[in-house]
């Protein structure tokens, strides 16, 4: 690959680097999902290069740390809205009581749960 085209797709790889950290902090993760197959052709093609220049690498490297931190927190985010979403969907359905030894009792919903539909 030509220094000429070795340059074109580092600068390609960096802006699409900057979109992703633009989607991540905007939360648009469809976005993500667009991008990756762009972001794989990209690094494929970059490792495919001999004469790509060691400053031009490091500065993708640490967009790429970055937005992976980024991303690790996008996903911690999800994981804990699930988790609370979970706990919420089991407070409805029962309710937990301990009696003076300590002992837990779980007391089960008897009510329930219907959608009435009007006309």
């Amino acid at each position: 690959m030509s220094s000429e085209t070795t340059q074109i797709t580092i600068e390609a790889l960096d802006g699409l680097l900057d979109r992703e950290r633009e989607a991540l902090l905007d939360g648009d993760l469809d976005q993500l999902v667009v991008q990756l197959e762009e972001k794989e052709a990209l690094i494929k093609a970059l490792n495919g290069c001999d004469d790509a220049q060691g400053d031009s690498l490091n500065e993708l490297q640490t967009k790429v740390l970055r937005n992976q931190a980024l991303l690790d927190s996008a996903l911690q985010g999800i994981r804990s809205v699930a988790n609370r979403m979970s706990a919420l969907h089991r407070i409805r359905r029962s309710l937990d009581t301990y009696d003076e030894s300590g002992r837990k009792t779980t007391i089960e919903s008897l009510t329930e749960r219907r959608i009435e539909k009007r006309a």
